[in-house]
């Protein structure tokens, strides 16, 4: 058992750090004061990220990408956690690993101009009555002699202001789901209003509504009745990418900032890091960070060796997301005054977290998901002898 990196890894992470540093966080400032990122700022870093090859890491070579496997990817998904999200998405993309079930005409149509960032891409599952309850979504797709009628609504979509095209997710019957390529523009097909969040602030979450929007057969991606089987392979990979690996970045970025405070604010004479309680603050944060860390890998690399890490998956998602909670409470609590301050970026951080516990499934859904996976599959999933 190995756990050290190789010079690949190591390169490829200072690689990325370094785009981050010098291309993206001078950038965060005026996203959070204007609460967007102009047009032609994200098209520069785009484009800048593809020019050395960091947009679409988790796609195939062969497809343009820049086919990492599980475990390279969490150790770039950790640096993406480094900076602000509408700057990740813009940067890097979101090119769904779904994408990849892709057919014939599908490739050139939605495929292949997504990886090579020609078009922008977003998931559609959430729903107002079906948060984290994915299969009691309302939207349906009813098959016609032309292909299909698509009926219903999403909402808290990200990046739908920018998407040419959406993966829906409908049902076909009444308990079968499944997935659709829908691209912007067609009749009956309407974004809603940005719902504005407490934090994330550039990346927008709109309703989507479809009033009798017409289909192609091609529309259909993949097998008919296999689309909740292949959201939530996605969304595995999302939670394991976007809230676990990011978690660890950010809450990482957090500590450094934290650690160099506590060696310059002085109180009583003596800089604050010298007291106990604020070592033990200190102490504790390292540790939740590394343990997360360890597992995020852990998940990763069962990917990669076509291992059943679903509940692996919801393990980390749950402390990932409730560690980096923590370590920016604590964050605020050191900084005192100022970290409540919008004048330092600590308070932006701690608006940022707090929806790392909701999205992609909650603390508690996921919990569920692990007790079960528990009951059913007992030490399998804690003894690694078995």
């Amino acid at each position: 058992m190995h756990f050290g990196l190789t010079d690949e890894q190591k390169m490829l992470i200072d690689t990325v750090r370094r785009f981050i540093r010098e291309e993206l966080q001078p950038l965060e400032a005026g996203v959070e004061e204007q609460g967007l990122l102009p047009k032609d700022v994200a098209l520069r870093v785009h484009q800048k990220a593809k020019s050395v090859g960091l947009y679409a890491l988790n796609m195939p070579t062969e497809l343009g990408g820049g086919g990492l496997c599980a475990v390279d990817r969490m150790l770039c998904e950790e640096q993406f956690g480094h900076t602000s999200d509408i700057l990740i998405r813009r940067a890097f993309g979101n090119v769904y690993e779904a994408l990849l079930a892709c057919r014939g005409a599908q490739i050139d149509r939605w495929l292949a101009p997504c990886v090579r960032g020609d078009r922008v891409c977003s998931i559609a599952i959430t729903e107002p009555g079906a948060g984290s309850d994915a299969r009691g979504i309302q939207t349906r797709a009813e098959r016609t002699d032309q292909g299909w009628v698509l009926n219903g609504s999403k909402h808290f979509i990200s990046d739908a202001d920018v998407s040419d095209f959406f993966l829906v997710s409908a049902k076909t019957a009444e308990n079968e789901i499944s997935l659709f390529l829908v691209d912007k523009g067609l009749n009956g097909f309407s974004c809603g209003k940005d719902q504005k969040m407490m934090g994330l602030r550039g990346t927008a979450h709109l309703e989507l509504w479809f009033d009798n929007v017409m289909l192609e057969p091609i529309a259909l991606l993949g097998e008919q009745g296999k689309g909740f089987q292949m959201a939530m392979e996605v969304l595995g990979q999302v939670r394991l990418a976007q809230v676990g690996a990011r978690a660890v970045g950010k809450a990482s970025h957090v500590l450094e900032k934290m650690v160099q405070y506590c060696g310059q604010r002085k109180q009583f004479g003596q800089a604050i890091g010298q007291f106990q309680m604020v070592q033990q603050m200190l102490a504790d944060s390292v540790i939740e960070v590394n343990s997360a860390r360890w597992m995020v890998l852990h998940a990763a690399w069962m990917l990669d060796a076509g291992q059943d890490a679903r509940h692996h998956i919801s393990m980390v998602k749950v402390h990932a997301a409730e560690m980096l909670g923590r370590v920016v409470d604590r964050a605020v609590q050191i900084f005192g005054g100022m970290g409540f301050c919008k004048e330092l970026d600590i308070e932006r951080y701690y608006r940022d977290a707090r929806i790392y516990r909701i999205f992609d499934g909650t603390s508690e859904i996921h919990r569920t998901v692990i007790a079960r996976g528990l009951m059913k599959r007992g030490a399998e999933l804690f003894d690694l002898h078995r």
